[in-house]
């Protein structure tokens, strides 16, 4: 967590336009390519302008539709460039809220800013990577026109003042710059532009580090950050060295506290300070973000005296106490420990952590919490101390703290910046619509813009798993016994059943699940719903919340002493809840929230080409207008683009042109982005849902996987029937080739009753009987490979997945209760979310929101998996399905032990991400021998 970070300044804009929400996404980045991409000026990898890179940025204002960047930090974050940037006419050159933007013009249409002015260095040309090797502080200077350490920038729209912290001092201009390096006309602190003072002297005109600059109230503001003041001048200084008029946090102008903080005794109190970082007000209150006390000191009225108190403060109980997230003195109590002592969350909304930065927009009052990677919106001014904030910026609640970027100098992890995150955010800026956040650790300024807060992260979904929950079973057996007790504990709560005359497995389990659903005075269970498996002789447990917070509900079985039935729980755990918020390039989402849509549209369902605008709606991933496939007011589906392959978090908003001509967007959502997080479609009803699932051929199928390592000289071998095919490895072989090989030999033999040829995924060989229909059926075949040593096993693997060529039905017919999947038939289910599993030859033929075409053999799957009724499925091909667009055909080869269940699950997985859970029925044709068991034994 970082503890120690820098500034900021602007001047308040006018008015409110919607609402923030907790954990919103910002609308636009300044300074990146992407929300993600974490390139800094000087990158040696990077070619984009200099103008449009920043360092580790410190301070950010706004005024007169320019924005100003003060591009240097007190976070010890490199580079360091000891510049200020000026971004002009900012309302023309950056996408407004409601503004519609044009398709496909750019990789990310909201990644904006190309500086027009540079103060400090004569122009945009950065750092090499030599001179980010010698020093991480670029060409600093002490003259009229440079600067060492400029972390905050302010403007009244007319002068432009700079807080140059390590040349202890403030350089003012009397009007906005228009050249770069132009010279300042008036410097605060020093008697001129030349001279540092060593050691500064404590005065109305000395200045130590300061760290905050602001405009405002008629009066010129400077947080003298290490003399533990704030000294104000009643107008805009107009002579070098001017004393100042006031001071805030010492009685007088020569007093402050011992310089060595290891040392002072200065304890908080309501007219002190320990570091202050910013000063601003919104012309009636005054507010100081009172670094070292880890608080935000309010004047509720501009100050007029030497040392006048704050009227209260956030972050602390009140004047006297001064911890950084004193979480045992403000927030609630979470619990209790083993010893019966309360316990408490590291932090809550009401705490601070070193604040870097506290900002009004004459309604709302934002606070950069730096210690805690937040921005805290209150939506009035607090009228009393350890005021609770109303959203939060940057965290998902007001407990976390996500961590979201990391340093190795010059290498941060690209993998966990986020459209989302703010990282220590040093400096915020108002301009009348969008709050600036500055955020030095990913070299980026985050744009956050109140709108309608319709949308959720969580409400934008995998359409087709929507929601992925966890589940078990539990299954009843053995002999039924009157009086025996059969209990289920979910959490540890116990349902119990007593076993009466004429019960049966299903009975009890039906009568199980009655109580438990009916407990808690009707309510049931509070953690799961139990579900009927009715001629299974067993119950299904469904967790009540989706997510992985179900994959923690405990589940445990147990039956009277000398019972004679049996209760078997699938797990000690529920299993299999994920999260279908997670997305992948290309997925089909379903985002869901309210007022998206004046009515409901829909595309055909065999369209080739998704619009971009439908029924009014459109909708923007990373400023990409993405296509459309059905809207109405509650839920819109959309294809996240396959551009987004390069980050791993993007933003989305929803714009709705509305019948009666006004426009609504969506307040920005963060996207969490991956390689792949695959959802399966399913019919509606319970959980888990019925497949939508298909026979695979109409011809007998089976399969030869070649695997193992290359050795000269071993035999791979496939017989069908009484024909042996041999081929004999060479040292240029690859799998690849052995497996092509085999192919060529049995595609060659005009007497061979299988066709041959390679399958899209893994090195396998498919094998299908030449005439269809269940005449092909049976037909026997075997793998195997030998060394060459006599007697040896061969280093190259050859594995027949079945004994038999298998399971010929009415290709693309349902799989049904009817029409059953057949243990070790190919089948395949329809997905979304897989990403780009296809080899790069196809990766041409994608285009967002267009039928996929082909070619033909366009699926690779090697990393997916699949789970169907415990056992792993042979994954033949999983790709883009012809003539569909975002969905994926998963082709599946069934193992031949399944028995036969007409709820049989289906799951399919890529890296740690499985799909929703799926049931398919499955027929066994040759279950293996059992004995029977008594039904009904009083």
């Amino acid at each position: 967590m970082l503890k120690y970070c820098a500034i900021f300044s602007l001047c308040a804009g006018l008015g409110l336009a919607q609402q923030f929400v907790t954990n919103q996404a910002a609308r636009l980045v300044i300074g990146q390519t992407t929300f993600t991409s974490q390139q800094y000026s000087g990158d040696p990898e990077v070619s984009t302008p200099l103008n449009t890179q920043l360092g580790s940025v410190g301070g950010v204002a706004y005024a007169a539709d320019n924005l100003f960047v003060a591009d240097s930090n007190r976070l010890g974050l490199v580079p360091i460039m000891n510049r200020v940037l000026i971004f002009n006419q900012i309302a023309e050159s950056w996408p407004a809220p409601t503004q519609a933007i044009t398709p496909y013009i750019a990789r990310c249409p909201v990644c904006v800013g190309a500086a027009n002015i540079v103060l400090g260095q004569p122009d945009f040309t950065g750092p090499t990577v030599t001179d980010l090797e010698d020093a991480t502080s670029f060409n600093p200077g002490r003259t009229q026109n440079q600067m060492n350490l400029p972390v905050a920038v302010a403007s009244d729209g007319v002068h432009v003042a700079v807080a140059d912290t390590a040349n202890n001092r403030v350089l003012i201009w009397n009007e906005i710059p228009t050249t770069n390096m132009q010279n300042a006309d008036v410097v605060l602190g020093q008697p001129d532009f030349t001279t540092l003072q060593v050691p500064p002297p404590v005065t109305a005109s000395g200045l130590r580090a300061p760290e905050g600059v602001w405009f405002g109230a008629g009066k010129f503001w400077v947080a003298d950050t290490q003399n533990n003041r704030v000294l104000v001048w009643n107008s805009v200084p107009t002579q070098n060295n001017q004393p100042a008029d006031m001071v805030l946090g010492a009685p007088n102008f020569t007093t402050v506290p011992n310089v060595n903080q290891a040392t002072s005794t200065v304890y908080p109190a309501s007219n002190n300070m320990l570091s202050p970082t910013s000063i601003t007000t919104d012309g009636v209150h005054v507010f100081v973000s009172d670094l070292g006390f880890s608080r935000i000191l309010i004047w509720n009225e501009i100050p007029t005296q030497n040392g006048q108190p704050a009227d209260l403060e956030l972050g602390q109980v009140d004047f006297t106490y001064g911890v950084a997230n004193d979480n045992t003195d403000i927030c609630a109590s979470n619990g209790t420990d083993s010893d019966g002592n309360p316990t408490y969350p590291a932090e809550c909304g009401q705490t601070l952590n070193f604040p870097r930065f506290a900002l009004s927009d004459g309604t709302r009052l934002y606070v950069a919490d730096g210690g805690n990677d937040r921005v805290l919106v209150y939506n009035t001014i607090p009228a009393f101390n350890d005021a609770e904030p109303d959203e939060i910026l940057g965290q998902p609640d007001e407990f976390t703290d996500v961590q979201t970027s990391t340093y190795s100098q010059f290498a941060p992890d690209l993998s966990i910046s986020a459209s989302n995150a703010t990282p220590c955010p040093t400096a915020l800026a108002w301009d009348g619509t969008n709050l600036y956040v500055a955020d030095g650790n990913d070299f980026r300024i985050l744009v956050f813009t109140p709108e309608a807060a319709v949308v959720t992260q969580t409400s934008v979904v995998n359409s087709a798993s929507l929601a992925i929950y966890a589940i078990a079973t539990v299954t009843m057996g053995g002999t039924i016994t009157a009086g025996d007790t059969i209990t289920v504990a979910i959490n540890a709560t116990e349902y119990t059943y007593t076993v009466v005359s004429g019960d049966t497995d299903d009975t009890i389990a039906s009568n199980l699940v009655n109580i438990i659903n009916s407990a808690n005075n009707g309510a049931g269970d509070p953690y799961v719903i139990a579900i009927d498996l009715t001629g299974y002789g067993a119950l299904e447990l469904v967790a009540r919340v989706a997510g992985t917070t179900g994959n923690s509900i405990s589940l445990s079985t147990s039956v009277s002493t000398n019972a004679t039935e049996t209760a078997t729980a699938s797990s000690g755990t529920l299993a299999g809840g994920g999260t279908s918020s997670t997305l992948a390039p290309g997925t089909i989402v379903q985002i869901q929230g309210s007022n998206l849509a004046d009515g409901t549209a829909s595309v055909p369902a065999n369209a080739q080409t998704l619009p971009l605008d439908l029924g009014g709606v459109e909708v923007y991933v990373d400023g990409i207008r993405v296509p459309l496939e059905y809207v109405s007011p509650t839920a819109v589906n959309a294809q996240v683009p396959f551009e987004v392959v390069d980050t791993n978090s993007s933003s989305l908003y929803v714009r709705t042109v509305h019948s009666d001509g006004s426009i609504t967007v969506t307040d920005a959502v963060g996207l969490p982005i991956t390689a792949a997080n695959p959802g399966i479609y399913a019919q509606p009803g319970n959980q888990p849902q019925v497949a939508y699932a298909y026979h695979g051929s109409s011809y007998a199928t089976g399969t030869v996987s070649v695997d193992g390592t290359i050795n000269p000289g071993d035999t791979a071998t496939v017989t069908i029937q009484d024909r042996t095919y041999n081929y004999t490895v060479q040292s240029s072989d690859t799998l690849e080739t052995i497996r092509d090989a085999l192919i060529v030999l049995m595609n060659t033999n005009p007497s061979e009753v299988v066709v041959a040829s390679a399958a899209n995924a893994y090195t396998r060989i498919r094998l299908r009987a030449k005439v269809p229909g269940p005449e092909g059926d049976g037909i026997p075949f075997t793998a195997t490979s030998t060394g060459s040593a006599t007697g040896s096993a061969g280093s190259v693997v050859l594995t027949a997945f079945n004994s038999t060529l298998c399971c010929a039905n009415v290709a693309g017919a349902p799989v049904t209760a009817d029409n059953p999947a057949q243990a070790g038939e190919t089948i395949y289910v329809f997905a979304t979310g897989l990403g780009l599993v296809i080899p790069d030859a196809a990766k041409n033929a994608i285009v967002d929101g267009q039928a996929y075409t082909g070619p033909v053999a366009n699926t690779a799957g090697d990393d997916v998996s699949s789970l169907v009724g415990g056992s792993n499925a042979n994954v033949i091909s999983a790709g883009l399905a012809e003539g569909m667009i975002g969905i994926y055909q998963v082709v599946l080869e069934l193992s031949n032990s399944l028995s036969s269940n007409a709820i049989t699950q289906l799951t399919i997985s890529q890296d740690i991400y499985t799909s929703n859970i799926v049931t398919i029925p499955v027929y066994q044709p040759n279950p293996p021998a059992t004995s029977s068991s008594s039904s009904g034994s009083e």
